[in-house]
């Protein structure tokens, strides 16, 4: 599973990173809104973190602009601004989850968990060659048409 850690906060980057991938994810990270939209844009992450306050652009217009592109991986806002209405604008701007800052980190993975798993693409559990299929889950079934 691929994750994009976007925050101004270098340390607290590199501290996720760290943590995420000793759980299994693969990790990237960007400092500020307008880097963490490029790399969302042109990678497919399995989930965004995104913080609301950094420079160039904000989260809330990363995450409106990722929207509008029809990036659709889940976004978990991850910011200081703990306000219901902060809350609100930040779930209306398009975020899947919104999760504030001083926060412990089991939590966070405990909520990239679910963020994943909810949105993880349907893969066939079909195995097919030429008229056969085999149905890892269940068991293998001839996909023939009966004869007239």
């Amino acid at each position: 599973m691929r994750v994009l850690v976007v925050d101004d906060d270098v340390r607290l980057c590199s501290v996720m990173q760290r943590g995420l991938t000793e759980e299994g994810y693969a990790v990237d990270t960007a400092n500020d809104g307008e880097e963490g939209q490029y790399f969302a844009e042109i990678n497919d992450y399995d989930l965004v973190i995104l913080d609301i306050m950094m420079p160039k652009v904000d989260g809330l217009t990363v995450c409106r602009n990722l929207r509008e592109a029809q990036r659709n991986a889940p976004i978990l806002m991850l910011t200081a601004k703990d306000a219901i209405p902060d809350r609100v604008t930040g779930l209306d701007a398009g975020a899947d989850d919104y999760l504030v800052k001083p926060f412990a980190f089991y939590e966070l993975v405990a909520r990239v968990r679910a963020l994943t798993r909810r949105h993880a693409p349907t893969r066939s559990t079909g195995l097919g060659i030429e008229d056969l299929v085999l149905d890892t889950v269940t068991r293998p079934r001839s996909a023939r048409r009966p004869r007239d």
